[in-house]
């Protein structure tokens, strides 16, 4: 049985490296210190730009992503050689170092790191086109959920 859902899938899907197939996605959200909303305008962009720096460096494919003012939503495909919490750790290090340091009043409003140190990890199965629905209507207002999922309803 397992043979026959695999060859439905399309191979795009399916990551294959020297010795492995993988299928790894991860739905990530994380926040500023006190749920900050300070992830506006020229800050907003140079964190998505730094956010997409990483993943190409780590070699993690984003599906989706969203910057909102006081939270990030982030929907990667990543290998197999990588933790979740690795690939937080490389995100939220490197963009808390370089945001500080590009913007001098982020290091007023939060002297050592920018982030806090929680972050939502939800692996995901097939259904990514419901994740990508749910973070695309993060950036409306009074969005309802399309989710099902109590974790999704949320709002994390």
């Amino acid at each position: 049985m397992m043979y026959s859902r695999l060859a439905c899938m399309e191979r795009r899907e399916l990551r294959h490296d020297r010795h492995t197939v993988s299928l790894l996605a991860d739905h990530m959200v994380f926040s500023p210190k006190y749920r900050g909303k300070i992830l506006v305008g020229d800050v907003a962009l140079a964190l998505d730009g730094i956010i997409r720096k990483t993943c190409k460096d780590l070699d993690i494919e984003i599906l989706d992503m969203a910057v909102n003012v006081d939270h990030v939503h982030l929907f990667i495909k990543y290998p197999p050689k990588y933790s979740v919490s690795y690939i937080a750790k490389r995100i939220k290090g490197r963009s808390s170092r370089e945001l500080r340091k590009a913007f001098p009043h982020l290091k007023e409003w939060c002297s050592k790191s920018l982030w806090a140190p929680s972050c939502f990890h939800g692996s995901v199965g097939h259904g990514w086109e419901v994740v990508e629905r749910y973070i695309q209507n993060q950036e409306k207002p009074n969005a309802k959920s399309l989710c099902t999922g109590s974790v999704l309803k949320s709002g994390v």
